[in-house]
């Protein structure tokens, strides 16, 4: 029987500033089956990021309904946002958000030991995740000393540490040339692959759109099915 991780349903979303409002999703209508990978496409500044945000819990929505998992967003106290956020979701950005002054195994295992989660085992875990994204040689170099490419696959590497359902990526090749973001796409869907994921992943690049099992167009402030891309 197939079960929907993620089930949202006439979703609206407003923002206000100066008198002036701008509605960028309305009646939003989006349903994910688990363990698939799925891509949401659509022109630049059309609310594929809000979207994201609301789905990761950073951002409010005005009406409908968002449902992750067992968590109902937009319901939820502070403390369970922080439960939803470090133990269901894992989340990739255009930007690495690696801590400067830590190792590229300390940024992966950070994350698990806020959690609360054995040090032990999560060192374990992240030196293995380090092998996966194949930089455990690099394991002690500090983000200053890798390369563009090699950042966001450390922040790859971070978003399986505490063994989330649900992998959420907003453009996480936006900031990278073409090979990289061959290199990194590729790694992406591997790795939650490997983990059986789901992946939800917010891009502009056609080539990463087309790894993935679903393709949807964020239009007129709804979702459909994207045909051919």
């Amino acid at each position: 029987m197939k079960t929907n991780i993620i089930e949202i349903s006439d979703l609206e979303k407003t923002y206000v500033t100066k008198g002036e409002s701008l509605t960028v999703l309305k009646n939003l209508c989006l349903e994910i089956e688990e363990g698939t990978k799925n891509a949401i496409v659509g022109q630049s500044g059309n609310g594929k990021s809000t979207l994201l945000n609301i789905i990761s819990g950073i951002e409010s929505f005005d009406n409908g309904s968002v449902k992750a998992g067992p968590y109902t967003l937009g319901k939820m106290s502070e403390k369970e946002l922080c439960e939803y956020r470090s133990s269901f979701i894992g989340l990739v950005f255009q930007f690495h958000y690696l801590l400067k002054d830590f190792t590229a195994l300390e940024n992966i295992f950070l994350p698990a030991y806020m959690a609360g989660k054995n040090k032990k085992q999560a060192m374990e875990k992240a030196e293995s995740l380090l092998n996966d994204v194949g930089l455990y040689e690099r394991k002690n170099h500090l983000p200053s000393q890798l390369s563009g490419g090699e950042r966001q696959r450390i922040a790859v590497a971070r978003s399986m540490i505490n063994d989330p359902q649900l992998i959420l990526a907003d453009e996480p090749t936006g900031n990278l040339d073409p090979e990289n973001a061959g290199i990194i796409s590729d790694l992406l869907f591997s790795v939650s692959d490997k983990y059986n994921k789901t992946l939800l992943v917010v891009t502009h690049d056609v080539d990463v759109a087309k790894k993935a099992k679903n393709i949807f167009k964020l239009q007129n402030k709804q979702i459909v099915l994207a045909g051919d891309l």
